[in-house]
């Protein structure tokens, strides 16, 4: 059974300055743990000067891995991921790279510092919610589709259209939908739409990155 999750579907970049140390935050979108140290090599490339490049990320499998890269234990790595996990985002990378100011900041100021970075990163992101939801077909005459598109599009999420003999459509519709969508349909075309279910999907809406 497929489950709601939200994720990341851009890459972002911020910078944050304490106590003229500099906290660079990068967020990317990734789907495996190959992805995500792929990612993380290209940071540790281009910052190969810097004093560390602490790292966490998500998986939408379950997995999770985090690193200090060098700051004393528990201070980078795990607050950057429990702020992705307080965001409750999967599927999500976040390099937080050091460049030491000169100014010891203690354990606690690592900790808000790498915090606020990766926050301030998530901030800029766009943040998508994916829901379950059921692929679907149907097939309709080119008159009905003219009448019915505008409900169509605001009811589903069109996969693809053919214009044959008759429109054919794949759409995916949230599975809380489902029957109302079916029933409204058909009384629309009085009787004439038969929707017929694929397989199970998912459909996405943009969230607001601080809710």
């Amino acid at each position: 059974m497929l489950k709601p999750y939200r994720t990341i579907i851009d890459r972002c970049e911020v910078e944050y300055i304490v106590n003229k140390s500099r906290f660079i935050g990068y967020l990317f979108p990734v789907e495996t743990e190959k992805e995500a140290e792929a990612e993380l090599l290209k940071i540790k490339k281009k910052h190969y000067d810097a004093t560390h490049n602490c790292h966490a990320f998500v998986l939408k499998s379950g997995i999770t891995r985090c690193s200090d890269d060098g700051e004393p234990s528990g201070t980078a790595g795990v607050p950057i991921l429990e702020v992705i996990k307080a965001k409750d985002l999967v599927n999500c990378l976040c390099v937080v790279t050091r460049y030491f100011g000169g100014v010891l900041l203690g354990a606690g100021g690592l900790v808000r510092a790498y915090s606020k970075t990766t926050a301030m990163a998530i901030s800029e992101a766009k943040i998508f919610e994916y829901i379950p939801a059921k692929r679907i077909y149907f097939e309709l005459e080119y008159s009905m589709f003219n009448q019915l598109e505008p409900f169509l599009r605001e009811n589903c999420e069109i996969d693809s259209i053919e214009y044959l003999e008759v429109v054919k459509i794949t759409a995916s519709i949230e599975e809380s939908m489902m029957m109302r969508f079916s029933k409204a349909l058909s009384e629309k075309s009085s009787g004439k739409i038969t929707v017929n279910t694929l397989e199970n999907s998912y459909v996405s809406r943009r969230i607001l990155a601080d809710l």
